[in-house]
């Protein structure tokens, strides 16, 4: 079964998890701290230039956005965490709505997949750790996605591998190498979701 993705738009964002669509449509979703480039990479995935909208300002926005995938594949975009400015009332009101997503989520059987988003400028940091000890702990399926990976330079594309494969969160682990400029890993990505999905 193919997608159309000439037939995609926002289905809704959700400031609460109650708000989570309830139709029975397998879900990917994208995790990652703010300006981690999780907008970007749905963008790049879906081929649209502003689908998914990029924020000048990291971290502003708390929703859970589910983008519609020709009535056949949520793409789910978690608020950005890890953001410093951001306030302990902001922080806690992310930690509620994506723990909700998880814990509180009624189709949560629907969830085939977690794209965990780590920028591999930077590197793992203790959010992501925690995140993916989170998601090992849950037995949620899930894989991670490096991205910006055409910003580093070939020493420092072999340091983040090394990073990667030695990790014990990480060593077990698909690690897809993304660019959202030159969609390097795209097919990658989209061949663990259609697997996942079994699409």
């Amino acid at each position: 079964m193919k997608l159309n993705l000439n037939n995609v738009n926002l289905k809704m964002s959700a400031g609460h998890p109650k708000q989570i669509p309830s139709d029975r449509v397998p879900q990917i979703a994208f995790s990652g701290r703010s300006n981690v480039g999780k907008s970007s990479l749905i963008n790049s995935l879906l081929g649209r230039k502003s689908l998914a909208r990029v924020s000048g300002e990291p971290g502003k926005t708390i929703t859970i956005n589910f983008y519609d995938i020709d009535k056949k594949l949520y793409l789910v975009d978690l608020p950005g965490y890890g953001y410093a400015k951001r306030t302990l009332e902001d922080k806690k009101q992310w930690s509620a709505l994506t723990d909700g997503y998880f814990t509180n989520n009624k189709n949560i059987d629907s969830l085939r997949l977690v794209c965990q988003l780590i920028d591999s400028r930077i590197g793992p940091t203790e959010d992501d750790y925690d995140m993916l000890y989170y998601l090992r702990e849950a037995d949620l399926p899930h894989i991670v996605v490096a991205t910006k990976y055409d910003k580093l330079n070939a020493t420092e594309k072999k340091e983040f591998d090394r990073i990667m494969a030695e990790d014990e969160l990480t060593c077990d682990l698909p690690v897809i190498c993304y660019s959202s400029k030159t969609h390097l890993g795209r097919d990658q990505l989209w061949k663990q979701i259609n697997s996942a999905c079994s699409l």
